[in-house]
């Protein structure tokens, strides 16, 4: 019987080829991730509105119906709240209707959202600017109302249905970039 005949013996450069190609495949992942951490620009930041971590403060009020208000009354909902003059002159009225708008672009999910406005002063609000922003929870409280809140009364304030503070916006927003952060909360939760 004739044996079958031995494959050449491997040369010192094949094997050498071989073991750097598989080394190769194992650390290419480990390379290609620092590369893309280290060098590929990021966007700074996801979101448009500061991002608040702490629950909401106590805040004590009473609707323009005369009944008491906290935020309890509206716990278990998205609220978008904001204070400003009775009179509603300025950034008031463009928080309103910032608040309004991006309300309404969150189409079928804005049933889960309520807008709180905290009137300070004596002055009562307007029925025209009232009839103008329906579904809008007013209420009286005094001008220090927000005083410990992080930005004072010089935000608009996101609180989650666990009565958390989340977001806090500029007064005169972006209103598609506040769109944007509400819309991408309310579709990762599942409360509220």
């Amino acid at each position: 019987m004739n044996p079958s005949p031995r494959p050449p013996p491997r040369t010192n450069a094949s094997t050498r080829r071989t073991l750097l190609l598989i080394v190769l495949i194992g650390v290419a992942p480990v390379v290609a991730s620092y590369v893309a951490y280290y060098v590929w620009q990021r966007d700074a930041r996801a979101n448009y509105g500061t991002l608040i971590a702490q629950p909401a403060p106590a805040l004590a009020g009473i609707t323009l119906e005369g009944r008491p208000f906290s935020l309890a009354d509206v716990r278990g909902r998205w609220v978008m709240l904001w204070q400003g003059s009775g009179e509603c002159t300025g950034g008031c009225a463009k928080a309103i209707y910032a608040t309004r708008q991006a309300r309404t672009m969150q189409n079928t999910e804005e049933d889960r959202v309520v807008r709180v406005w905290i009137a300070a002063g004596d002055a009562a609000p307007s029925s025209q600017l009232l009839a103008e922003h329906p579904g809008l929870l007013v209420a009286r409280a005094n001008a220090d109302a927000l005083a410990s809140w992080p930005q004072r009364s010089n935000a608009i304030y996101l609180i989650d249905p666990l009565g958390n503070l989340v977001l806090a916006w500029p007064v005169d927003p972006d209103i598609k970039a506040l769109a944007k952060d509400l819309s991408t909360l309310l579709r990762a939760s599942r409360i509220g």
